[in-house]
């Protein structure tokens, strides 16, 4: 089996003050993994599942929607040695446990049964893990470096903040920091919500833990071990930390956010989860969501495939069910440099939880979810001079709009007084450090989408979504697209200026989202 690693976008998490040797290390086309450095390390944990869990496989079970599990469909999930272990009958989607191996070709063979997958390849397991990458904390030094040349009103950190003025996030503070009856939800590896940035705007009643697909309300369940991953903490300020005269300012500093856990110790996000994550969403009035991940253990979910397909069956079924509730979904392209719209790409690490090949697949087959789901808000990531980041993930007709997600500094260098070409946000514990990646570039999109909404209130998820598009900044194509300098063509953008394969729509505009 292969060390896994996080799925969360593959996220750069890079200390302030890292060397850039250390900074270019970890961005794609440049080394092997654009992902945090983790190591992960599966342990017996006190308290683990009995034996017969040990061997146990995760199911989605997708039936006709609204009309509970019927009589013959649970019987045939006990007659094949399922375990029930939630059923969201708004959606039909039937969450199972069984240690069968021929479980799901048998449920499949069922009247009324439209599709059903296992949802990992690995057994269920004892959660336990380290995590080795986490960024390191700004020293007390740093903060104050920064915070000196902070102007009246600024938040200590957010001279350091290249990002919020190239989507004029800086310009539309000026006239609100977005309505406090808006909440978003991150969807993601766990928020921290006592951090001093976080905390004020945290909303810990639209809060969960899905990671078994079942949500656990238990106070504080949707926060992070100190052994996993700060990704979603640093989303999370990225969208809504506060204007309070403490680190770093948030898109939309004056909404709510929600932590909505998805992710297993080791950093895996199972469709059991992100199933669970939306339901959540949709019963509890999020307004938007942030998707900064892949959901595994395929990066690409073939359709062709039976178990593959019953995957993208049931988040299909649960992003549309939120976004008939009222949400609007945002997901990351990934950092990968794929051309999204290519007749083929080689995806060589499905599964990440199995033994992963090379194996050449069709986009138009085979989807990235939910990234590539019908309804979702598709973001690319740009650098600090406002072209695709070296790492983004790219493809006309599927990419909606781009947004700051940083790059190497070496190939897009941000004004002073900021110092890096990575995104600043805060960490668990109370500290803040630099992350890249379209995971970065997401929560930008979901603060503008929270500033539409807070201007709009009444606004469904198609207006909101309209309104995002049609106040992005027309961004033309970069042609030539050789990011760094050496000559070749690293990419191609296909398209106008006012809608491209590297852009989509254009670059958000915050500005726009509360003055139109």
């Amino acid at each position: 089996m292969t060390v896994p690693q996080s799925r969360h976008r593959r996220a750069l998490a890079i200390p302030l003050g890292m060397a850039m040797a250390t900074a270019l290390a970890f961005l794609p086309n440049v080394s092997a993994s654009a992902a945090e450095t983790t190591a992960t390390a599966a342990a017996t944990a006190a308290g683990a599942s009995d034996a017969s869990d040990a061997t146990s496989l995760s199911y989605v079970v997708n039936v006709r929607p609204g009309h509970g599990t019927s009589q013959r469909v649970q019987r045939a999930i006990d007659r094949a040695g399922g375990s029930v272990v939630i059923a969201y009958d708004e959606i039909g989607v039937i969450v199972v446990h069984s240690s069968n191996p021929d479980f799901a070709r048998t449920m499949r063979t069922v009247p009324g049964v439209d599709s059903a997958g296992a949802t990992r390849n690995a057994p269920l397991p004892a959660q336990s893990t380290t995590d080795v990458g986490t960024p390191r904390a700004l020293s007390s030094e740093q903060v104050a470096a920064a915070g000196a040349k902070a102007a009246a009103g600024q938040d200590p950190l957010e001279p350091l903040q290249w990002d919020l003025p190239a989507i004029k996030a800086d310009k539309a503070h000026e006239k609100t920091l977005g309505s406090s009856k808006v909440t978003v939800g991150v969807i993601d590896t766990g928020v921290d919500d006592t951090h001093p940035d976080i905390a004020p705007n945290f909303s810990a009643k639209q809060s969960t833990n899905c990671v078994t697909g079942k949500p656990d309300t238990t106070y504080g369940a949707w926060r992070p071990s100190a052994s996993e991953s700060p990704h979603g903490t640093h989303v999370a300020g990225e969208i809504a930390a506060a204007r309070n005269g403490v680190g770093i300012t948030g898109v939309a500093p004056g909404v709510k956010v929600a932590g909505i856990k998805v992710s297993t110790t080791a950093g895996y996000f199972y469709t059991e989860a992100v199933v669970c994550g939306f339901v959540w969403a949709a019963e509890h009035h999020i307004d938007v969501t942030n998707n900064s991940y892949y959901t595994d253990p395929w990066y690409f979910n073939c359709t062709t495939d039976p178990d593959q397909k019953a995957l993208v069956d049931a988040i299909t079924r649960a992003s549309r069910f939120a976004e008939r509730k009222g949400t609007v979904n945002v997901a990351a392209a990934g950092n990968e440099s794929y051309d999204l719209a290519a007749d083929s790409i080689t995806d060589p690490v499905s599964p990440n939880d199995g033994t992963p090949s090379d194996r050449v697949i069709d986009p138009r087959k085979c989807f990235d979810i939910p990234t590539q789901l019908p309804g979702v808000v598709t973001v690319s990531a740009t650098g600090a001079k406002g072209l695709k980041s070296s790492f983004s993930n790219y493809g006309l007709g599927v990419i909606d709009v781009a947004a700051p997600g940083g790059d190497s500094t070496a190939y897009q260098t941000p004004a002073p007084p900021a110092t890096s070409g990575l995104i600043l946000g805060p960490l668990p514990g109370g500290t803040w450090g630099y992350m890249a990646g379209t995971s970065m570039a997401t929560p930008h999109v979901v603060g503008v989408a929270a500033l539409i909404k807070s201007t709009h209130p009444h606004a469904s998820p198609a207006l909101v979504k309209a309104l995002l598009y049609a106040e992005a900044t027309a961004t033309p194509c970069t042609d030539p697209y050789d990011i760094n300098g050496d000559g070749k063509v690293d990419a191609v953008c296909e398209g106008s200026k006012n809608h491209n394969g590297f852009y989509g729509w254009g670059t958000v505009d915050a500005l726009a989202a509360v003055t139109h």
